[in-house]
C-alpha cells in the first residue's frame, strides 16, 4: 500500500470548488487556488490501482493562528504573551490522519487481502502514523524517511541521524533491484537505532543512488526485514508518481470542468479513477496480466481504444443501405454537438491600435 498526495491547481477566483484553498505555485512561484488528494495505491505482483482518495484541505482557524503567530514572533512578542493554538477542527483532517482512515477503510472492506507493506514519504514518518499503520495493516512493515537533523540514540549518546552515519557507520556500495527489474548500484549503511521522536528502535537505512550527492535516510517498523529488502520495498513508492502522471495526461483528473461543492469534484475524481479501472479490463490488457507479461501503458492502451472506436463506427456505417447519406446526417449532428468557438487570443476584427511614432512629438525626445 502506498501512500501519497497531489496537488492540482484551478481557478485563482474559484470558491466553489470543495475544498479549494490558496497554495503555493510551483511553475511560476506565486500562489494559486488548488485542490489536494490524499491517495491510498495498491500495488500486487500484476497490477497497480488505486484504491481509496480523501480531499485535504488545511485547517482555516489555525493557519490563520500560525500566520499571526509568526508575525507576533517576529514582532519580539513572548510565546506566553501570544495567542494559544486553536483547538483541531474535525472537519479538516491533517493527512496523517486521512492516511490512516483510508487504510482502516480499505482493511475493513477488503480483509482477505494481506497487507505486508506500507509506503509513504517523509512526511508520514512520524510515531503515531507509523505505529497506527503497522497495528491497522496487521502488522506489517511500514517505511517512511526521516529528515537528516532528526535525533538518534547510540551508546547513550544523542546525535542527528546524518551525523551518526557520516562519522561512524558509513556507507557500502551495494546491488539492488528496483521495483523488481533494472539492477543499480547504491551505497548503503544501516542499523537498527533509537529514534528520540519515535520513543522506540527503528531500521534505519542510509541510502544514497549513484546519481545523487546526498543520502536520504529510510526507517521501518519491523526490524526482522533485511536491509536489502526494505530498498526494494522502498522503490515500489515511484509506481505512485507514475500514476499521478498517468491519472492526470491521460485519465480527466484536472482537465475536465469541475461542478460544485463536494459532490460534483468527488463525482468528477471517482469517473477519473474508474476509467484507470476500466482500462485494466480492455480484453487486451487482461490477456497480458494473465500470461503473466507487463502490462500496456495507459496512454498507449487509450489510444488504441480511440481507433477501435473509430474502427467500430467505420464499419457499422458501411453496413446501411446508403452509407453516403448516413454520413451526411452524422456530419449534421456533429456540427450541432462540437460548435466552433470563436478565440480571444488573434485581433481579427479588432483594432490592434496605432503602432507608430508622431511626427509632431519627435522633438520631446530632444535633450
Amino acid at each position: 500500500m502506498a501512500f501519497d498526495e497531489s496537488d492540482r491547481a484551478r481557478s485563482k477566483s474559484t470558491k466553489r470548488i470543495y475544498k479549494v484553498y490558496k497554495q503555493k505555485h510551483k511553475g511560476s512561484g506565486g500562489y494559486v487556488n488548488g485542490q489536494t488528494i490524499v491517495l491510498l495505491l495498491l500495488v500486487t505482483s500484476s497490477i497497480t490501482v488505486p484504491v481509496g482518495f480523501f480531499f485535504y484541505m488545511p485547517d482555516p482557524a489555525l493557519k490563520q493562528w500560525d500566520k499571526e503567530d509568526k508575525r507576533l514572533k517576529k514582532s519580539g512578542i513572548a510565546k506566553k504573551d501570544r495567542p494559544i493554538n486553536p483547538e483541531p477542527d474535525s472537519a479538516y483532517p491533517t493527512k496523517t490522519e486521512i492516511a490512516l482512515g483510508l487504510l482502516k477503510e480499505f482493511k475493513v472492506a477488503h480483509s482477505l487481502i494481506k497487507i505486508k507493506g506500507v509506503l509513504a514519504d517523509a512526511l508520514y514518518g512520524e510515531k503515531a502514523f507509523m505505529d497506527e499503520a503497522a497495528k491497522e495493516s496487521g502488522g506489517s512493515q511500514v517505511i517512511s524517511q526521516l529528515c537528516k537533523n532528526q535525533n538518534i540514540e547510540y551508546r547513550g549518546r544523542i546525535r542527528s541521524v546524518e551525523s551518526y552515519f557520516n562519522s561512524i557507520n558509513k556507507g557500502i556500495e551495494q546491488t539492488i533491484r528496483v521495483r523488481g527489474g533494472k539492477e543499480i548500484k547504491v551505497t548503503v549503511s544501516s542499523a537498527r537505532l533509537k529514534v528520540s521522536s519515535h520513543s522506540k528502535k527503528r531500521f534505519v537505512i542510509a541510502l544514497k543512488y549513484d546519481s545523487e550527492n546526498d543520502y536520504r535516510y529510510l526507517v521501518s517498523t519491523d526490524l526482522t526485514w533485511r536491509t536489502q529488502d526494505i530498498i526494494q520495498a522502498h522503490t515500489l513508492r515511484w509506481l505512485i508518481e507514475v500514476f499521478f502522471e498517468d491519472w492526470k495526461l491521460y485519465e480527466g483528473w484536472g482537465r475536465e470542468a469541475k461542478q460544485l461543492d463536494e459532490e460534483g469534484s468527488s463525482r468528477g475524481l471517482i469517473l477519473s479513477l474508474l476509467f484507470d479501472h476500466c482500462l485494466l479490463l480492455h480484453p487486451e490488457q487482461i490477456a497480458r496480466i494473465e500470461s503473466k507479461l507487463p502490462a500496456y501503458t495507459v496512454g498507449s492502451l487509450q489510444r488504441k481504444s480511440q481507433m477501435d472506436v473509430l474502427l467500430e463506427f467505420i464499419t457499422s456505417l458501411l453496413e446501411f443501405p446508403d452509407p453516403g447519406d448516413k454520413l451526411k446526417e452524422l456530419g449534421e449532428l456533429i456540427k450541432d454537438v462540437f460548435q466552433l468557438m470563436p478565440s480571444g487570443k488573434h485581433m481579427i476584427g479588432r483594432d490592434l491600435g496605432r503602432l507608430e511614432p508622431t511626427a509632431s512629438l519627435k522633438y520631446c525626445s530632444a535633450g
